[in-house]
């Protein structure tokens, strides 16, 4: 199972101290089959990578430019520096960025370059609350994933992140029936458009201690990706422990 803290636009270098108690935990608990990944902004990658140097708690990204290495792209991070500094992982595809902006288009090439930089990649789908009311969920996924892992061969460096747009930060999760069902679907797609034979999935959209169990009821998904929840250590490590122990 993995579980992902994606930190946003939060923290400082005070906030290190939140992982003292999580890899104290880590360490209680390393027979344990999960993996601990931390994405904090770009001002703390390289103390995280110092902080979790000597754990089994990875590093990642929350975003990266489509250029490999260098150029001229004022304010951009490349996949090469990510791998350079620590990281391990990036996120692409954020809804968050798509609102932006961001463009299938665009989330391949980064899919691409960061893959061949031997970086990590999570990479977040979802429909939005119009797209779900229209009963477009199976198509607007569907598009996101052909189009994002467009010849993407190494698919064996890809975990999918179904995060239902009208979830993120609004409390409100997806019925588990719903969530199951949708899981599923992204699971075939996978492997029967792009051959994926075991393909992961995780879920992210409000996930907290309350509701990590219901979720986790479910045996399709393989892990969650979790933001506010995660900036405190105890909440985060309370998803862990409900999921796995």
């Amino acid at each position: 199972m993995y579980f992902i803290a994606n930190w946003k636009m939060y923290g400082d270098l005070k906030s290190l101290n939140s992982l003292n108690k999580v890899i104290k935990f880590s360490k209680q608990h390393k027979k344990k089959r999960f993996k601990i990944i931390y994405c904090p902004p770009y001002t703390l990658l390289d103390s995280f990578s110092k902080k979790i140097k000597k754990t089994k708690i990875e590093l990642g990204a929350q975003n990266c430019h489509f250029e490999m290495s260098n150029g001229p792209f004022t304010g951009s991070i490349s996949p090469s520096m990510l791998k350079k500094i620590g990281s391990n992982y990036v996120i692409v595809g954020h809804s968050e960025n798509r609102s932006s902006g961001e463009s299938d288009n665009v989330i391949n090439k980064k899919i691409r370059s960061s893959i061949a930089t031997n970086l990590k990649v999570i990479f977040c789908i979802g429909e939005t609350l119009i797209q779900k009311k229209r009963k477009l969920t199976n198509k607007t996924l569907k598009k996101q994933i052909l189009k994002g892992l467009s010849k993407i061969k190494n698919s064996n460096k890809i975990l999918v992140a179904y995060e239902p747009v009208w979830s993120i930060g609004t409390g409100i999760i997806p019925k588990i029936k719903d969530l199951d069902k949708n899981v599923t679907f992204i699971k075939n797609v996978l492997k029967i458009n792009l051959k994926i034979k075991n393909p992961k999935v995780l879920y992210g959209g409000s996930v907290n201690p309350k509701n990590v169990e219901d979720l986790a009821s479910i045996k399709s998904i393989d892990g969650f990706l979790v933001g506010g929840a995660s900036q405190k250590a105890k909440n985060f490590i309370d998803i862990v422990k409900k999921t796995i122990i």
